[in-house]
């Protein structure tokens, strides 16, 4: 008999009304820093702001280089940084916000694989999921509780 295993993943959408103060905050931070990022290749900018335990909000961009390969995602700048230089506070939640360099208009993105096995990483560090939020063009969060939600078969650890 074949066994099937199921994942049932959600986002949940809210209105800017919706929004929380700190939703606001980090969308706003994560829109602000997109327009410095370095994408000459591709003129895809992305901003990525993350909020820790203790308060303190970081933020990166995408950062770009000839060797495609060679380029960094904003929410792994962003994870990287602050995770290194703080690794004892954990990560709540991440916002990105993203477009192309010639719209007005920002971009549906979620994280591409390589920064949802990133998030996942901080998860299983912690013990703890990190809100996920994504900004779309008609101005409304896109929330995805934790990576389970983008990621549901993801790879956890060499030892289980």
């Amino acid at each position: 008999m074949t066994k099937r295993i199921e994942f049932k993943v959600s986002l949940e959408v809210f209105s800017p009304e919706e929004w929380t103060e700190t939703d606001t905050l980090l969308i706003e931070k994560a829109r602000g820093i997109l327009e410095k990022a370095h994408a000459p290749y591709s003129d895809f900018l992305v901003g990525a702001a993350l909020l820790l335990e203790n308060g303190e909000i970081f933020v990166a961009n995408n950062q770009e280089n000839v060797s495609f390969p060679v380029g960094v995602c904003a929410e792994r700048i962003v994870l990287s940084y602050a995770l290194g230089n703080h690794p004892d506070q954990r990560p709540l939640k991440i916002a990105i916000v993203a477009k192309r360099r010639a719209d007005q208009e920002v971009a549906t993105v979620t994280p591409c694989g390589l920064c949802r096995q990133t998030i996942n990483e901080y998860e299983v560090k912690f013990g703890h999921p990190i809100e996920i939020l994504m900004l779309n063009p008609q101005g409304e969060i896109l929330k995805a509780s934790g990576i389970d939600q983008l990621l549901p078969f993801r790879f956890n650890d060499l030892n289980s």
